[in-house]
C-alpha cells in the first residue's frame, strides 16, 4: 500500500514533480557546488516536512519529485527552496557572486506537475536515467 499522510482530520498523498533552472542556464552546478546544493535541498525539505521521493541535480537545473502536506502550497515550497539555496550557495561559493550580479542565482519561474496523471514508477524511471554508475547516494542523484 502507498504511504499516506494522516493528520488529525485528514488523509492525503500529494506528490509533484518540480523543475527549476539556473539563471541563463549556466552549467554551474558541478563539483562541490552540486554536492552542497543537494545537501541544502535535503536539509530544507526535512525542516519543512517535505519528503523527497526522487531528485536530480543536473549542471543547470533541478528535478524534484516530492510528497508534501495539504497545508503547504507548491509555489511557497519552490520559493523556499530557491531562496535559501541561492543565498547559501552564493555565500559559500564566492565564484557564483562574480557570475551572478545582483544575487539572482535561479531563473525566474519553475515547472510543476502533479504526478497523479502518471505513475510514480514512470517518473522515477525517467529521473533514474540521470544516475551515474558510481552514485549510490540513494534517491537524490548527482548528474
Amino acid at each position: 500500500m502507498v504511504y499516506q499522510r494522516t493528520n488529525g482530520h485528514s488523509v492525503s498523498r500529494l506528490t509533484a514533480h518540480l523543475v527549476w533552472a539556473t539563471k541563463y542556464r549556466y552549467p554551474v552546478l558541478e563539483g562541490d557546488i552540486q554536492i552542497r546544493c543537494r545537501s541544502l535541498i535535503i536539509q530544507i525539505c526535512e525542516a519543512e516536512d517535505i519528503q523527497i521521493l526522487k531528485g536530480v541535480v543536473s549542471k543547470d537545473h533541478i528535478h524534484l519529485h516530492i510528497e508534501y502536506r495539504p497545508s503547504q502550497n507548491l509555489s511557497n515550497i519552490v520559493k523556499l527552496l530557491k531562496g535559501r539555496t541561492s543565498r547559501k550557495l552564493q555565500i559559500e561559493f564566492p565564484v557564483l557572486k562574480q557570475r551572478y550580479l545582483g544575487r539572482h542565482f535561479w531563473a525566474i519561474g519553475f515547472g510543476c506537475w502533479s504526478t497523479g496523471n502518471i505513475t510514480d514508477e514512470m517518473l522515477n524511471e525517467y529521473l533514474e536515467h540521470h544516475r551515474k554508475p558510481n552514485d549510490n547516494e540513494g534517491n537524490f542523484i548527482l548528474e
